[in-house]
């Protein structure tokens, strides 16, 4: 008999639950490119009402959600302040630059959070000589920092520098009910400091497929035909649609045990001798793991838990990636750390 792996590469391996799959085949759809897909508008509602925006739009994917965020609020040529480790610049492909013609003015911070004061620092003045500055992008949860949650605190004094500027303000909130779920603090009140939100459905949330980019009206409408030149116009797209509805009704709760299960891998791998985390850096259902110690590259080290059943992913600079979901039980949590152990005993 076959055993399944233990896989912790990320929550976007999630499959959709029998519930899920029955939410699926029972949607009522219609041409959502016409507007008609009452599936998609009921979806489209619900994130906008509860992040307490005017409109939603949904998309394919969160790269798909950020990009066509980033073109509807530039112009080619400008610039967009975002963190160094930002997904929107590192993980989508250069879509930036080739699709907006937009650059990126990176800005360092600890564990995924700049200041206020920094992106002050870096706000271009108004010369021929330089880009425009157009956009400030944040990120939250932050996944290459390690899920790590933004201080809302702190994207409130960023949005007091981005209104003496008159900047917008866009949030990549692929996992953000990851943070509403870590902190009781609710997802209006996290997104009300943006003027553009996206946020995906097909990870922690368990949905196969889709993101949702929120705003203004107006916003949206910009959006929308930007969505088409992006070649994003779906269908009868409602079978997709009542997944993520599926999702919001029924998966945000359980996000806790992701966060309770990332909290017991990193702990129980921190204490095993070669493998080091930063446990003031593990939030909410990503740990970072540092595998200098054992004295093997991070690729070695990944194939040697994929023989014995255990995936991550590598993260470079001699790390590893895991992320919980619900696909994987406390009880799987204990046989990786197993497996973990294993690896250190053989050297």
């Amino acid at each position: 008999m076959t055993t399944e792996p233990i896989d912790l590469r990320s929550d976007t391996v999630t499959v959709p639950s029998d519930e899920m799959r029955q939410a699926m085949a029972a949607a009522e759809v219609g041409d959502d490119v016409y507007g008609e897909d009452p599936t998609v508008n009921r979806l489209q509602a619900e994130l906008a009402e509860r992040l307490g925006k005017e409109a939603g739009l949904f998309m394919a994917s969160g790269t798909m959600s950020n990009q066509v965020a980033l073109k509807t609020h530039t112009q080619p040529g400008d610039e967009v302040i975002c963190h160094r480790w930002s997904h929107i610049f590192n993980f989508e492909g250069g879509a930036g630059p080739a699709m907006s013609g937009v650059s990126f003015n990176l800005v360092d911070g600890d564990y995924g959070v700049i200041t206020a004061e920094q992106v002050e620092a870096v706000i271009r003045p108004d010369s021929i000589h330089y880009p425009t500055t157009a956009l400030i992008n944040l990120e939250n949860t932050h996944n290459k920092a390690g899920g790590t949650i933004f201080p809302l605190g702190e994207i409130r004094n960023i949005r007091k520098v981005a209104d003496h500027y008159g900047l917008p303000m866009h949030l990549d909130g692929a996992r953000l009910f990851n943070a509403v779920v870590a902190t009781g603090v609710e997802a209006h009140q996290w997104a009300e400091p943006f003027d553009s939100i996206s946020t995906c459905l097909s990870k922690g949330l368990g949905a196969p497929v889709g993101s949702v980019l929120l705003g203004s009206k107006e916003f949206i409408e910009k959006a929308l035909y930007v969505r088409k030149r992006f070649g994003g116009a779906m269908r009868q797209v409602g079978v997709l649609a009542a997944a993520g509805l599926f999702a919001l009704e029924n998966n945000i709760d359980r996000l806790a045990d992701d966060h309770a299960n990332a909290g017991r891998l990193a702990e129980g791998v921190n204490e095993i001798e070669g493998f080091s985390v930063d446990l003031n850096g593990v939030h909410t259902n990503i740990i970072m793991i540092d595998v200098t110690g054992t004295g093997m590259t991070e690729e070695a080290v990944r194939g040697r838990l994929a023989e014995r059943g255990v995936l991550l992913n590598t993260f470079g600079r001699g790390f590893l990636r895991a992320v919980t979901h619900l696909n994987v039980s406390a009880d799987e949590i204990e046989k990786a750390l197993e497996v973990f152990e294993r690896i250190a005993e053989s050297g």
